[in-house]
């Protein structure tokens, strides 16, 4: 059978090639074995499709799905390797109405999928809009007898978890013969996700065996069922803690904003054995970010550094956002200039980072930057923007940055933009504008808004528009004492004492107490590391 294909020899020089070629960032080998497969009847390398998955693959790594593609379209053998590597590729892009589309073409020319294709394609259908495809995928594995599988079951389990059907998950499960730890593992994770937390400990306490993805199963779904203590308890408890178990817990605390307990977690991390990965230092970065330390910040870049550390986009890009988040934005370009790839958070990191230090146009530069490069933005990105213009001064470029959204990006305008909006207005003195586009929001007003208004009012002494932002406030039921003071202050700059004191009796009558202002205070030379 060999014989009649393409030499060995042959086959393992063009993967070598096009290994080389995604080693190297290039990939015009590849797109030019694309474009001569058109003769794929003359020659000889395109009959055998061994080389070819090899170059589909080092396409779909490079991330040149449209190469891929081109690639797989005219190959003219294909096996289910061939196709299980195209439907990763439209997974790993969030394409799962291509995931479908060929996996349904794959079983009409005669590709019987296998575990790994079930998985692929099961990961895909979670997406809301396709979700209904579950169950029939499920009938489908049960067609192919591959429903005792114990890799399709978990995979079953964890689809079932992410379409909230809690009786096919269970059932699932009952369905697999011999359960290992994965099987009981998806199950924890899968009651955790749906919020039974009873349930997943009872499922935890009765596994026959717990290895360390068993507890951080147990501790990731504590943490995403807000109940961050009873996790650090089990964490507390685990024998064996692995990299991915400590920066579960890390990334815990990060996401609930106590940046000093990831911190010190961290700090207990680095006196382990066990070793950050740069998810770990992603994570830790982000809580830098969050309690603005830049002393903490530069210390865990010290120590990537030292560790030799891979720099990816995801971990210099954290890197930019916590120099940026931390008052260093001269480090935060230097490092952003440096990065080889970009991706969009690595573009929204940086034109943040310059709208936080009041730099608009540099920040509308580098959003010019981003469009030219073929970035698409998106709500964050002009989140950031419009509070640029806002701290700029810009009411012209902002409003037309507000106005492209919808029209040239599609982006629906968010209660997030229309409050940058009242800011911008607001610190242009420009209420009636503000006025203006407080009632025609496609929604009601949050106090966030009101309270940009209220503080604009405050700024520029408007006590009728200001009272106008008060009662807004107090139709939402929110007592705070920002608005009693602005509104104090109005008064006393005209005068009206017996309005102050009408104030303070209001406060007083609904329980509102004015909270005490506080600072942070960093000592560069006493090291926390």
């Amino acid at each position: 059978m060999l014989e009649k294909m393409l030499p060995l020899k042959f086959s393992r020089h063009i993967c070598t090639l096009s290994t080389a070629n995604l080693t190297d960032g290039h990939l015009s080998h590849n797109n030019n074995l694309a474009s001569e497969s058109k003769s794929s009847g003359q020659n000889p390398c395109f009959q055998n499709v061994m080389p070819l998955n090899k170059i589909l693959s080092t396409c779909v790594q490079a991330h040149q799905i449209q190469y891929a593609e081109e690639l797989f379209d005219k190959m003219p053998l294909k096996d289910v390797v061939s196709w299980n590597t195209m439907l990763s590729a439209f997974n790993k892009t969030k394409n799962p109405a291509r995931v479908c589309k060929y996996f349904k073409e794959m079983q009409r020319v005669g590709i019987v999928p296998n575990e790994y294709t079930i998985s692929i394609v099961l990961r895909a259908v979670v997406d809301k809009t396709f979700n209904i495809l579950v169950p029939q995928i499920h009938a489908r594995v049960v067609s192919l007898g591959l429903n005792l599988s114990l890799f399709v079951g978990s995979a079953l389990i964890r689809a079932y978890a992410a379409v909230g059907d809690q009786m096919a998950l269970s059932r699932v499960f009952d369905e697999i013969l011999q359960k290992d730890v994965t099987s009981w593992n998806a199950l924890v994770s899968g009651y955790m996700e749906l919020g039974r937390i009873s349930q997943a400990q009872r499922v935890f306490d009765a596994m026959p065996e717990k290895n360390t993805v068993s507890w951080t199963s147990l501790i990731n779904g504590y943490i995403g069922n807000g109940r961050i203590n009873k996790a650090r308890s089990f964490f507390n408890k685990m024998g064996n803690r692995n990299v991915v178990s400590w920066t579960v817990m890390i990334t815990g605390y990060v996401q609930i904003e106590r940046f000093v307990d990831s911190l010190k977690l961290f700090c207990l991390m680095m006196q382990s054995d066990t070793r950050p990965n740069h998810f770990t230092f992603s994570s830790v970065l982000d809580a830098c970010a969050g309690c603005s330390s830049l002393v903490m910040g530069q210390q865990v870049h010290s120590i990537i550094l030292k560790a030799g550390v891979p720099n990816d986009v995801v971990l210099l890009t954290s890197l930019v956002d916590m120099y940026g988040k931390c008052g260093d934005i001269v480090a935060a370009f230097c490092i952003f200039d440096s990065m080889e790839m970009k991706n969009l958070m690595s573009w929204n990191a940086i034109i943040g980072g310059y709208a936080r230090h009041g730099l608009a146009t540099r920040a509308l530069e580098e959003f010019e930057r981003m469009i030219k490069s073929g970035v698409r933005p998106d709500h964050i990105t002009f989140l950031n923007i419009l509070s640029a213009c806002g701290h700029g001064g810009l009411v012209e470029e902002g409003e037309k940055h507000f106005g492209s959204m919808g029209t040239e990006y599609g982006i629906k305008a968010g209660v997030e933009h229309y409050t940058c909006m009242v800011d911008l207005y607001g610190r242009a003195g420009q209420l009636d504008k503000a006025e203006k586009l407080i009632k025609g929001m496609p929604f009601e007003p949050d106090v966030i808004v009101w309270g940009a208004l209220l503080g604009a009012c405050g700024i520029h002494s408007s006590m009728e528009l200001g009272e106008f932002a008060a009662r807004g406030i107090q139709k939402l039921k929110e007592n705070h004492a920002v608005a009693y003071s602005i509104l104090s202050k109005i008064h006393s700059e005209r005068g009206e004492w017996n309005s102050i004191a009408g104030l303070r009796k209001m406060m007083k009558q609904r329980h509102v107490q004015n909270q005490k202002a506080g600072s942070w205070i960093e000592s560069p030379s006493k090291p926390n590391l």
